[in-house]
């Protein structure tokens, strides 16, 4: 690396101290000012003045209902851009085509994150009627196939309290996505029936690296008249052959 392009040993206090803001958000939902300040060591005012700035950029979200603070989806695009230039989406590619190939299916690549799985990459199912799958949507971790697969095998946290009912048919009471979750570790796949949304059904299954951590989650959704129990089943088979090939290239030995 030439001198010109070598990074400077000087650094920038301000970038310092908004890159703490940043990272202190990132280890809760919310935080008001006065929190960030106690948290970071910066004072407040500081702190409020650094979150203005990066609220203008979209980094973080002022939720109006709170007054307080949380990550923004700009940082998603963001971490999407920096995905995109990751090696799993290109690994992962070909298995997703063949899902579709297999099963008539959109398949999904999701990444887990602090809260959520999101979605990265995707290939459509060549029927006439599809489910939408979306760059950078985070799954619901108590509603989606791929939720439930974090919450199994990533290092998130079970929900708590009454959670929210997307449709009739979500799962709103933690004793129940709990005993949910562990049947998940034990079937290594999770499945999603209308739970999200009316007419999606989905199912999911991890894809480890050589340390066993969930690097990625492999998904093939349709249309729940269409994707019922007969097809999910018949769909099982490819979608944890695709994950355990993928966990294989990335280093994982299954013991």
């Amino acid at each position: 690396m030439s001198g010109s392009s070598r990074p400077g040993a000087r650094r920038v206090e301000a970038v310092e101290r908004a890159i703490a803001v940043l990272e202190t958000l990132a280890e809760s939902v919310e935080l008001g000012t006065n929190e960030i300040a106690r948290r970071t060591g910066i004072n407040a005012s500081s702190v409020s003045r650094l979150l203005s700035t990066l609220a203008a950029a979209g980094l973080v979200d002022l939720v109006d209902e709170t007054g307080r603070y949380r990550l923004g989806l700009r940082l998603v695009e963001l971490g999407n851009a920096a995905l995109a230039r990751l090696d799993v989406r290109e690994l992962a590619r070909p298995h997703l085509r063949a899902l579709v190939a297999a099963t008539g299916e959109t398949a999904t690549l999701s990444v887990p994150g602090e809260e959520f799985a999101i979605t990265v990459d995707f290939v459509r199912s060549p029927a006439s009627v599809q489910s939408v799958a979306q760059v950078g949507r985070p799954s619901v971790p108590h509603a989606t196939a791929t939720g439930k697969v974090l919450l199994a095998f990533g290092q998130v946290a079970l929900p708590t309290g009454e959670l929210r009912a997307y449709t009739a048919h979500t799962i709103i009471q933690p004793a129940q996505l709990e005993r949910e979750v562990s049947r998940v570790r034990v079937q290594g796949w999770a499945q999603a029936v209308r739970e999200r949304e009316e007419d999606l059904s989905a199912i999911a299954a991890p894809a480890r690296d050589a340390a066993g951590d969930l690097v990625a989650v492999i998904g093939v959704q349709g249309p729940a008249t269409r994707f019922g129990e007969g097809p999910m089943h018949d769909a099982r088979r490819p979608l944890i052959a695709a994950a355990g090939a993928l966990s294989s290239t990335l280093g994982w030995v299954q013991t």
